[in-house]
């Protein structure tokens, strides 16, 4: 869908803040927003602790993934395991979707969404952040069709929690996000991330050169899902990256528009693979125009 640059682009279901009870998908009869928020933050919290306390000194890398400079740890296959057999006890009708591939079906229709080290490059070189995502999605756990029920992201290195349910807002702490003041795009502190394929990296330093001259400055975190909760507390204006997968994304999202950001893609479309951007008020769709006339969302050979 083309929109010409300045106009309003389309609000889709969900992404212009908390959404009401009536737009929360039919759930299970033994679940609610509530407990399965609170089984996320059970999760999380508990994988954290577990990454935390065996970090050992030196990391060794165990395999790669996108390319040779996108490491997986032994710990990120451990934590995964751990997340899984959690789940497995706790949720059996439910299937899950995990980074590191170990894909469980279900039959509930609810699907969880683990990222057992989001910021694996930090954690290898023990800067921070990382962290531990873990998000419960009903529908395909794709995020152009799914609808995100509860999430938690817990930084590892901070100890620090978000969580959110779907119509029931976000807390850090246990605190609740206060709506945020929109920054003018000239005044907005702006995150992005960058992938591991030398092409899609290209790709992303000439997109960066039209975003930096625009904005307040650029920030380089390493960690797609404490970057959209620091969004989502006003830490970061805006945000945005391309080649998010649903494990990058699925708790954060919620959290952010569960603060009253907006999680948006390109040209119309959802957050997701070929972009993801979030922020709040007109700054928001300023950087959508750019980004669109920059076509960063245009096949790069990743």
């Amino acid at each position: 869908m083309e929109r010409a640059l300045g106009c309003p682009r389309p609000v889709l279901p969900g992404e212009d803040g908390p959404v009401t009870s009536a737009n929360i998908p039919p759930l299970p009869d033994d679940v609610t927003i509530a407990s399965l928020r609170a089984l996320a933050t059970s999760l999380a919290t508990e994988a954290g602790a577990v990454v935390r306390a065996r970090r050992p000194e030196q990391v060794v890398v165990a395999d790669t993934k996108s390319s040779d400079v996108d490491p997986v740890t032994a710990m990120d296959r451990a934590v995964e395991e751990l997340l899984v057999a959690r789940l497995t006890q706790e949720r059996p009708q439910d299937a899950i979707l995990g980074e590191e591939g170990d894909d469980v079906p279900g039959t509930s229709g609810l699907t969880w969404v683990v990222d057992p080290i989001d910021g694996t490059v930090n954690y290898l070189y023990g800067v921070a952040s990382w962290s531990v995502s873990v998000a419960v999605v009903s529908g395909p756990p794709d995020p152009a069709e799914w609808t995100v029920l509860a999430g938690c992201v817990h930084d590892v290195v901070a100890d620090r929690t978000w969580t959110a349910g779907l119509g029931e807002g976000a807390t850090v702490d246990g605190v609740a996000l206060r709506p945020v003041e929109p920054a003018p795009l000239a005044r907005s502190l702006t995150a992005t991330g960058f992938g591991y394929a030398a092409s899609r990296r290209a790709a992303q330093a000439r997109v960066l050169t039209q975003v930096l001259p625009r904005v307040r400055d650029i920030r380089r975190l390493g960690s797609a899902a404490v970057d959209l909760c620091l969004l989502a507390q006003g830490s970061y204006d805006l945000y945005y990256e391309r080649g998010l997968n649903p494990w990058d994304m699925a708790a954060g999202s919620l959290v952010a528009t569960e603060a009253g950001a907006r999680v948006v893609g390109l040209r119309g479309a959802r957050a997701g693979l070929a972009m993801t951007v979030a922020g709040r008020g007109a700054a928001l769709d300023e950087l959508v125009d750019i980004l669109e006339a920059a076509d960063a969302d245009a096949p790069d050979g990743a």
